[in-house]
């Protein structure tokens, strides 16, 4: 069983940065591929960035390339996620979620959000205009 915890979410101007941090207890996530997911108010949840712990190989969907970035911190059994230059449709719940490693990752991104088996609490970030 793996429990995930986030923490680093609140309230921001536009332009400004946030760091995201989901810690996992447990077992490590040596196995695992690692997203971050967001659900806005009337919106569907999206996977806006995993990651392979093992090898770091990443994934960014498009609205989020060059101003997000995930990364993993081994001696902590955490994965980061960094937010820059955030914009108001950045605001939403973020989570993270761990799955089972799969090599459709390179070819079909991380996956949906019914392949994630264990999921974090949830962090609200909210970026004002």
């Amino acid at each position: 069983q793996v429990q995930l915890v986030e923490s680093g979410g609140g309230l921001v101007q536009a332009g400004g940065s946030l760091r995201l941090s989901c810690a996992a207890s447990g077992r490590s996530f040596s196995s695992n591929i690692i997203g971050w997911f967001r659900q806005a108010p009337g919106k569907e949840r999206e996977c806006v960035a995993a990651i392979i712990w093992r090898g770091g190989s990443t994934y960014y969907v498009d609205s989020v390339k060059g101003r997000f970035t995930i990364s993993r911190d081994s001696a902590k059994n955490t994965v980061n996620l960094q937010m820059n230059n955030l914009k108001p449709e950045d605001t939403a719940a973020y989570y993270c979620a761990a799955r089972s490693y799969s090599s459709t990752f390179y070819f079909r991104g991380p996956g949906t959000e019914a392949e994630y088996d264990y999921w974090g609490q949830g962090t609200q970030v909210t970026v004002s205009s």
